[in-house]
């Protein structure tokens, strides 16, 4: 792992820098830079006007980690909120919710209650539930939520980890329930005994990873989303769902709200399905910091842009 992203990581984890960031104008300025506002109200005008330019998006609120039921309760009753007004404005939106944010570290019972009144909200409104992934010691009981999920409802999809040793043998867990999952290459920091260390193999492990997923697709057996902002695996990766008659539209292309926003329109225009992730909310430091670690290019961009 490089310093720079090593030190993003750290920085993610400090409670004192997220407090005095947060206050800071010249940092929500910055943090624009991958979201278009901290309210509601402006990520679903940014859901609207990227629906005009034909495409999908995904909300999420950010925070993690709550401490209080009170808490969680909050957050449920927010995103069932959130789907009616999806439905409501008629956007082709679906939800992404951190199990900590609905009070996993609190009450196992309680979070996977929260999950199932929340995905049959999701069906309900025509949307999707996706479960994300958090860092390495929550699979296990975020795997075990998606299954108590999948049992029951159909629109409910689940984020893999690619840099995670593990994961090729989770994927091969999951295809007998027909998944929908979203393969990313993971942004937390882990010991090399658990994720792998170098990019390269990262690279390796979601290529792999997504053949498998695209294979499956192909049958009718998962629904598969490619979360990456690397083109020249894109490319590959179409080239092979083509190969394996995957039909576009048949799986999607998943990238962050203004990382490679010309590269998204130009694989909409080749008759990709590409949906937009867009974050919002005021917790949004770790986040932040997270996605930089995963290009430390983009921290000069931002030193600019703070001017």
């Amino acid at each position: 792992m490089s310093l720079a992203r090593s030190l993003l990581l750290r920085a993610s984890r400090s409670r004192w820098l997220a407090d005095q960031m947060s206050r800071r104008a010249f940092a929500r300025r910055a943090v624009r830079r991958f979201m278009p506002g901290e309210d509601l109200s402006e990520a679903l005008s940014a859901c609207a006007t990227l629906k005009a330019e034909g495409f999908g998006t995904v909300l999420t609120q950010l925070g993690e980690n709550l401490t209080t039921v009170a808490e969680a309760d909050a957050v449920r009753d927010h995103y069932l909120g959130l789907f009616d007004q999806i439905r409501s404005r008629g956007l082709p939106v679906h939800v992404s919710v951190k199990p900590t944010q609905l009070g996993l570290d609190l009450s196992a019972d309680a979070c996977a209650a929260h999950l199932l009144v929340l995905a049959g909200r999701a069906e309900a409104t025509g949307s999707w539930l996706w479960l994300d992934m958090e860092d390495a010691s929550y699979v296990d009981r975020t795997l075990g939520l998606y299954r108590s999920l999948r049992a029951r409802h159909e629109r409910v999809g689940l984020c893999l980890q690619a840099y995670l040793r593990r994961s090729p043998a989770d994927l091969a867990a999951l295809l007998p329930l027909r998944p929908a999952i979203r393969l990313v290459k993971g942004a937390y920091a882990e010991p090399a005994h658990i994720a792998f260390p170098d990019k390269r193999d990262t690279d390796l492990a979601f290529f792999d990873l997504s053949v498998k997923l695209l294979a499956a697709a192909a049958k009718g057996e998962a629904y598969a989303v490619l979360g990456t902002h690397d083109l020249t695996l894109l490319r590959r990766l179409t080239a092979r769902a083509s190969e394996l008659g995957v039909k576009d539209g048949a799986y999607e292309i998943h990238m962050l709200y203004g990382i490679r926003s010309a590269d998204q329109r130009a694989l909409l225009r080749e008759g990709r399905a590409v949906r937009t992730l867009i974050s919002y909310g005021r917790s949004w430091f770790p986040w932040y910091m997270r996605r930089l670690a995963e290009r430390p290019a983009n921290v000069w961009f931002v030193v600019r842009s703070m001017w």
